[in-house]
This record gives structure tokens, sequence and C-alpha cells, in this order.
């Protein structure tokens, strides 16, 4: 059956129009299973080729011939062409469509999620859509088995293709996003990438060692308005590390919080811990905890409050002098977990 169904679907690819080809796969699909089974129900549908409904033969495109040897060994080696790959591919969104995969009587196809969206109308012959799901397509898509999206990367593998959504949410190799939050940049890349992209396109400070001590100084500290106001990226351990600190509006009151992110997966993070300390006056403030992964978003690090947090009062209050100018030293350090 999988020769039968490869060699069927290169044959509907020379198709003008991609209805047609969609609906002489459901016909294909159907003669092959009734070869194998014999059931009279078939040979009605046999007889009538041109006129399949799904909704009716939901059970019939769901069986599968068991007791076919060949199968299993030639369907792992299936290789899947652009083409085939283009009839699993919303016409709307252009994404990978997933049951249900709704088609109007034309043959036309869209995903579930996008069919709210026309109006109960095809997008490419206007026709209405009603309620009719392309069970053949589904089962050619349950067939096929894929690379990885982000094979560019560095994943080998081939899943299958109801399960390549979820590896692919999952993926280790997937890019990471530009952690710098003083600007909405759309960079995406491996962690060389990001690196040199903080320091060549953001000019970000970066230095070597597990230890640091930085002075942050402000003008006018009445004016919050959510700006980051420094990243450092910190080399140990063989690994990068982003310290931010940064002055949001907490409620009313403006406050400043610094927190260390790690460059890498979250799993990775955990062997780490880091401390920060900001004082003055004879008065200092400590703050330990695990750096978070840049898999999460800048945002969602900072509103967790998971960091150093100090009241403007409090910071004020560090900096001495008339209260005027914030200058704050916040220090730190980072080390492995044995």
């Amino acid at each position: 059956m999988g020769f039968r169904l490869r060699w069927n679907a290169q044959r509907l690819l020379k198709s003008k129009r991609k209805g047609e080809a969609l609906k002489k796969v459901g016909v294909y699909i159907v003669h092959d299973i009734d070869m194998a089974s014999g059931n009279p129900l078939f040979d009605d549908l046999q007889s009538k080729p041109e006129v399949i409904d799904p909704t009716q033969n939901e059970d019939i495109m769901d069986c599968e011939s068991v007791n076919d040897p060949t199968q299993a060994a030639i369907k792992p080696n299936v290789t899947v062409s652009s083409s085939v790959r283009e009839l699993l591919e919303c016409p709307v969104c252009l994404n990978a469509m997933y049951p249900p995969i709704h088609q109007c009587s034309n043959g036309h196809t869209l995903c579930s999620g996008c069919k709210p969206r026309v109006h109960n109308r095809c997008p490419t012959c206007r026709h209405e859509l009603g309620n009719i799901r392309c069970l053949a397509l589904e089962k050619v898509a349950a067939s096929l088995e894929l690379p990885c999206k982000y094979q560019s990367f560095g994943c080998v593998g081939i899943y299958p293709y109801y399960s390549k959504l979820k590896h692919e949410s999952q993926c280790s190799y997937r890019p990471y996003s530009c952690p710098y939050a003083g600007s909405e940049c759309t960079v995406i890349g491996d962690i060389p990438c990001i690196v040199a992209h903080l320091k060549d396109d953001h000019k970000v400070d970066m230095h070597n060692g597990c230890t640091f001590n930085h002075r942050y100084v402000k003008s006018n500290p009445h004016e919050v308005e959510n700006a980051t106001w420094m990243l450092t990226v910190f080399s140990c351990f063989g690994q990068y590390f982003c310290l931010h600190f940064e002055a949001f509006q907490l409620g009313i009151s403006p406050v400043y919080i610094a927190f260390l992110r790690f460059m890498g997966d979250d799993n990775e993070a955990k062997n780490y811990s880091y401390s920060l300390e900001v004082g003055g006056n004879g008065r200092k403030m400590i703050w330990q905890g695990v750096p978070r992964s840049i898999r999460d978003s800048h945002r969602k690090v900072r509103d967790s409050f998971d960091g150093l947090i100090i009241q403007r009062n409090m910071a004020l209050f560090f900096s001495g002098g008339d209260r005027k100018e914030l200058k704050l030293r916040v220090t730190g350090r980072i080390w492995k977990e044995q």
C-alpha cells in the first residue's frame, strides 16, 4: 500500500488543479483498500468512484491493510516531494494542515483554524464549505515521515507527520530569539550567532569571568517608561549569561530590577546559580537564584519578579547625597552547582 500510495500521489501532482488532485487521491486510496478487503461496501464505492462523501465513509478510510508484509518495509523509505507537501499546506495561513482538514465540494482544502476566518466560504472557488472532511488527505498525511524544520540548525530527526509539530515545539535545535529588551528585535539563531549579533548590532558590553561589579547612574530617577537600562553579557564556564538591569512601573510605584538569564535551554540553566548584591549607607540587599533560560522572554521573567527588586525610595537611599540622582552599585557572581 505504501508503494502504491507513493506512485499514485506522484501521478496526481501532474493535475492542473489542486482540488482535482485531492479528489483523485481519495479515489485511489479507496480502490487500494477495496482490493485488499473484498467488502461489498467497497465494491459499491468502486462502481461510483467520482462520488465520495468523506463524512459517511470515515470508518472505511481509517481501515488499513495490516496483512501486507511489504507495507512496513516500504513506508519508512517513502520520499516526500515538495508537491505532496504543498497539498498539505493551508491556502489561507500557509501552515501545515492537521485533522480535521476541511474541503469544499470542488475538493479545495483548508485547515480547521482558518475555516471560521473565511465565513464558511472556500477561499479558492468561493463555494460554501459545509462540514466535509477530507479524510483522504488526512490518510495521506498519516503515511508521511518528514524531517524537522530545524534541520538547518542541526536536528537530523525524521518524524511522522502528526508527531512533527509537537517535536518542533520542544526541539533542542530550535533557534533562540534575541534577548535584547531595548527594542523589538526579531533576529533568531543559535547561541554563537546571537552572541555575535548582541556584540556587533546592539553594542552590548561583553565580559569574561564569573564575578561582576557594575555601577548604574541616572540623572533623573523619576522618569520611568519601562525602559531597559543595561544589558551585559558574561562568558564563564563555557557558557554565556545576560545580566539585565532596568526600571519599570509596578502599580503606581517605580521600581528597579536586576536579573540573570542563561543563554541556553532551561535544563542547562538549572546547573547554575547566581547572587546579586546592592547597598549603601551601611545597608545592603542580597538576592540569590537560578538564571532563567532566554527561552523565556524578557518580559515574562521581569513580570514574574524573579530577580533583585529595589523600590525607588530604597534605591535613592542607597545612592546617598540629595536623593536627586540614582547611583547604584550592583555586584554579584555566578557559580556552577556540583
